[in-house]
């Protein structure tokens, strides 16, 4: 029906009869003559109606927002004064001959081009939503982004496998979607939180290089970067080890950055162990465009009588770090006390300070502070000298639980940084962090737990210590981050079934749970299964970055909201008794109704 896209018609095609199909974007009367601004995914063309032509004029003159119209025309190049610089179709226009309705449209609910819709008005009428420029842009660079991880893969040799979505639920990570078997009676599959032990499985039946773009799903609680069902390009491959692996990643990531967004990443990418970047930023994914740092103070407040510092720093599990602001002393108290809420929520219970009047005098006249006189002269020399501070300057400290401390000053990093301009000049800070732990110590559940999942192989010069020291085990594990955002993870994995049952040992995974779990990858094992290991990309994360926008939810069509619904298809939903019967399942409310009217 269409000659053209929109965005196609330029100075290129001026005297040629073109035919457009799309939406009338916008219609402009001006004194006789209409003007219409008509939209596809590809831009926008202005098509000018004379009504020297009657009967497509008066169509034009019907036309609201939103029809569905083919209009067929001739290009001409706009009068100099009405050029515009800002559309590909900017320098023509299309003098109307005819216009089909191909379907009228009842008023939309909000315009195009209106500013600060909420998000539940989007979402409900998200059809809509879609055609609005922004999202038509983003879902097409999302498209470009998924082109470019393939054309990378094919190229590189990985070949494109599916996996199941209807697995087994294996509830060592987050909360697994169940789905009910009709026809085994009480069973369950679930859906996948990832690919992991099918693409195992495959490079132990030597597929040797595989990926997929594939959908996860996990019951999880939400928020901005998190959704219950999301994208990520899984890859695996064998024969390789950690650097080789990273290696291909990092080439991976600056090709589709080149190709999507025409990015030049940095080469090579910088590495940090995951305990200098927990040392130096408090985080394991530090958005390294801001340059304030995290310094440690442990040691140096032992000895001193302010318990608030003295006790953590006197416990196995305990930090004190200090972060310096430079020209800090200027904040004023009522911000100071607005970032001592914030740290609040990742769990501290306060967030001293000290203002450096004047750095040559080690007391309460040169350090202005509450906590000034609990310290005695050798701590605060300490603090200033490891600070490096200056007249000037503040410093903030957080005593607590070392995850905590981590917790808190990492997150006030990046808030004060990005809010008091302390970062560099550069737009993308890629980062590989390395060398994880292989396990924690889940307190409550007192036991250790896996910090990737339980298929990472730990270092090869810790398998000894496997058993007798769990909590000094490293992992051949590696995430990439950017500017402060996880890209993708992963690790090499356990190839050998004596290693893995070893690191099941360790986890409290007993022979019969292990068997019942994951009994057919631990068979697998036994056949001569190859070194391997990959990584998965978060698709949705990188096309946000990439956009620049503030959730992910604006680079997926049709997403869920925080509370895991779909407004737009009023999902999820109630569902008749005959289904639930057919799957044999029980409400629970149900039934308890139906007992308390029994008691009446």
């Amino acid at each position: 029906m269409r000659t053209h896209y929109c965005g196609q018609v330029n100075s290129q095609t001026i005297g040629q009869v073109v035919s457009l199909c799309g939406w009338a974007h916008r219609r402009r009367d001006h004194g006789g003559v209409i003007f219409i601004d008509m939209r596809d995914r590809d831009g926008l063309a202005q098509v000018v109606c004379d009504p020297d032509r009657s009967e497509m004029f008066a169509i034009a003159e019907s036309i609201r927002n939103e029809y569905c119209l083919k209009i067929t025309g001739t290009v001409r190049a706009r009068p100099a004064g009405s050029i515009n610089p800002n559309m590909a179709s900017g320098e023509v226009e299309i003098l109307c001959h005819e216009i089909e309705v191909l379907n009228p449209s009842v008023t939309p609910p909000f315009q195009l081009d209106e500013e600060n819709l909420s998000e539940n008005v989007r979402l409900l009428h998200r059809v809509i939503d879609l055609r609005r420029p922004q999202m038509q842009k983003n879902m097409q660079l999302r498209y470009k982004t998924a082109r470019a991880f393939r054309r990378f893969l094919d190229d590189a040799g990985f070949i494109d496998i599916e996996t199941p979505m209807l697995t087994k639920s294996t509830p060592e990570g987050a909360r697994d979607y169940l789905v009910p078997s009709r026809v085994n009676p009480g069973h369950f599959f679930a859906l996948p939180q990832s690919p992991q032990l099918f693409k195992q499985l495959l490079m132990i039946a030597g597929f040797d290089r595989y990926y997929q773009i594939t959908k996860c799903f996990r019951d999880e609680d939400l928020r901005a970067d998190r959704q219950p069902e999301f994208t990520q390009v899984d890859i695996e491959t064998s024969f390789l080890n950690e650097v080789q692996i990273t290696g291909i990643m990092e080439n991976l990531i600056r090709y589709v950055f080149k190709e999507a967004i025409d990015v030049d990443l940095p080469n090579p990418f910088p590495r940090l162990s995951y305990t200098e970047a927990m040392h130096r930023y408090g985080s394991d994914k530090p958005d390294l465009r801001v340059t304030l740092e995290l310094t440690e103070i442990t040691d140096a407040v032992k000895e001193v009588s302010f318990k608030v510092f003295a006790s953590v720093a006197n416990s196995e599990t305990g930090r004190v770090a200090a972060m310096r602001i430079p020209g800090g002393a200027t904040l004023t108290r009522g911000e100071i006390d607005a970032y001592s809420t914030f740290v609040a929520i990742y769990g501290a219970k306060g967030l001293a300070y000290i203002k450096v009047n004047d750095v040559t005098q080690l007391n309460e006249t040169g350090l202005q502070s509450p906590i000034v006189k609990n310290l005695n002269e050798a701590a605060l020399k300490a603090i200033v000298e490891r600070t490096g501070a200056q007249s000037g300057d503040l410093i903030f400290f957080c005593a607590d639980k070392a995850k905590i401390v981590n917790d808190a000053l990492g997150a006030l990093r990046a808030k004060i940084g990005h809010e008091k301009g302390f970062v560099n000049d550069k737009t993308w800070e890629p980062l590989w962090v390395v060398d994880f732990p292989m396990f924690e110590y889940d307190e409550e559940a007192k036991r250790w737990s896996a910090c990737h999942h339980p298929f990472t192989s730990p270092k090869d010069e810790h398998f000894a210590i496997l058993a007798s020291d769990p909590g000094k085990c490293l992992a051949k594990a590696y995430d990439l981050v950017l500017n402060g955002w996880e890209l993708g993870g992963g690790s090499v994995r356990i190839h050998r079934a004596d290693v893995q049952s070893q690191v099941f040992d360790a986890l409290g995974i007993g022979e019969e749970e292990a068997k019942l779990k994951f009994g057919f990858l631990l068979d697998a094992l036994k056949y001569g299964a190859p070194p391997h290991g990959g990584l998965a990309f978060g698709l949705d994360r990188i096309v946000t970055m990439m956009t620049g926008a503030e959730s992910i939810r604006d680079v997926i069509a049709f997403p869920k909201t925080q509370r895991a619904q779909c407004l737009l298809t009023d999902a999820p939903s109630v569902v008749d008794e005959k289904q639930l019967r057919e799957l044999h399942i029980r409400l629970r409310q149900k039934v308890e109704t139906s007992v308390e009217a029994g008691k009446d």
